[in-house]
């Protein structure tokens, strides 16, 4: 990472009110970059935005519905940002089978709306898109999808966000040819780090269960995932916005995976028994493997096996995972338990966040 590259930069995060954004929020403030932002209100009564404060090292906070173009264009021309992180979207896959339709709205409309926002503007240098790990149409087999990979979604969720990646294909060649504006999607593992209250999270659900020596109840305990710190993936979207923004920026614009290395591919029931070793909790683990429904019987279902191939970002950008899954979690628990203590979580996330850097010489 080109600390100078970074220093007045203008950044627009998409999202930044959500566990993703915030974290990215920091980060970029962190290396000097002036960081705005454009979201809904965050949601619940804990969140990442509010308990750090990001709102105080904000340039510009703006609160709206990403699929209103109109408000959206007038905010990117207010804000006038060199680089966008599009991270604002529906995130959960439970969720896309209650709400299909804002998980629709949200993630493909309102992807294209920052498309279209941009397809004019000559200011912007980069536009990065954060999809998700889900994109891919999985068929239950064990396999590691590159970036290649068939395309597909059997949940609302997941055909949303494969979606977002044809829409972004199809904008970059109808309209972002000869333009200097870059833009790439990025598909990133299953992220978990301090100060993720999103529902149905099992990493939030095992901390709450174990603070508190609560029963903890797992839907999928044989799922594998690629599990990885959030740190982690956004340190890449950074190196791949300096590439974007170089005079061989063209070549970098297309699909990335950020996905851990193999080993941290772990079944759900691995993951939590790591996290209740290190918690010394008394909590007992059940499983319970039928699945919810909701809406007039609908059945909720998640693929089994999910694990993705990051070679070619390890090559390309000189990327790869730094932090073990042992080390994740104790980076996780000790950010929970500042939560818990009421200290100064702005304060811990800086700190995690510059340790991370020292770890790989910056």
């Amino acid at each position: 990472m080109n600390k100078k590259f970074w220093k007045d930069k203008k950044i627009l995060i998409t999202g930044h009110t959500g566990f993703k954004g915030g974290w990215l929020s920091v980060f970029l403030n962190l290396i000097d970059a002036k960081v705005s932002g454009f979201a809904l209100n965050p949601v619940g009564k804990y969140n990442f935005f509010n308990k750090v404060g990001v709102k105080k090292i904000l340039k510009n906070d703006i609160r709206h519905n990403i699929t209103d173009l109109k408000v959206l264009k007038s905010s990117i021309k207010k804000i006038k940002p060199e680089i966008i992180f599009h991270l604002a979207a529906q995130s959960s896959v439970i969720e896309s089978f209650k709400s299909p339709i804002n998980t629709i709205s949200s993630n493909i409309i309102g992807t294209s709306n920052i498309l279209e926002s941009i397809k004019f503007d000559k200011n912007v240098k980069c536009l990065i898109i954060i999809t998700t790990d889900k994109v891919y149409q999985n068929y239950k087999i064990k396999k590691h999808f590159d970036e290649n990979s068939r395309l597909g979604g059997d949940d609302v969720y997941s055909g949303s966000k494969a979606s977002c990646e044809i829409i972004v294909n199809s904008y970059r060649k109808s309209f972002f040819q000869k333009s200097n504006c870059k833009i790439a999607t990025v598909r990133a593992g299953n992220c978990f780090g301090g100060g993720d209250w999103t529902k149905d999270r099992i990493v939030k659900d095992a901390l709450e269960s174990f603070s508190n020596n609560r029963k903890l109840t797992l839907r999928k305990p044989d799922a594998t995932r690629p599990w990885q710190h959030v740190i982690e993936p956004l340190y890449g979207y950074i190196l791949l916005a300096e590439k974007l923004c170089s005079k061989n920026g063209k070549k970098f614009a297309k699909a990335w995976n950020f996905g851990p290395s193999t080993a941290q591919n772990m079944k759900v029931i691995n993951l939590v028994k790591i996290i209740k070793k290190k918690m010394k909790t008394r909590s007992k683990i059940i499983i319970n493997r039928n699945f919810k429904k909701i809406n007039n019987n609908v059945k909720i279902f998640e693929s089994k096996y999910l694990n993705i191939d990051s070679s070619k970002v390890f090559k390309a950008l000189n990327w790869s995972p730094m932090l073990s899954i042992e080390k994740s979690v104790d980076l996780t628990i000790e950010w929970h338990k500042k939560f818990i203590k009421k200290e100064n979580l702005l304060k811990i996330t800086k700190i995690q966040i510059l340790e991370y850097l020292k770890k790989i010489n910056l």
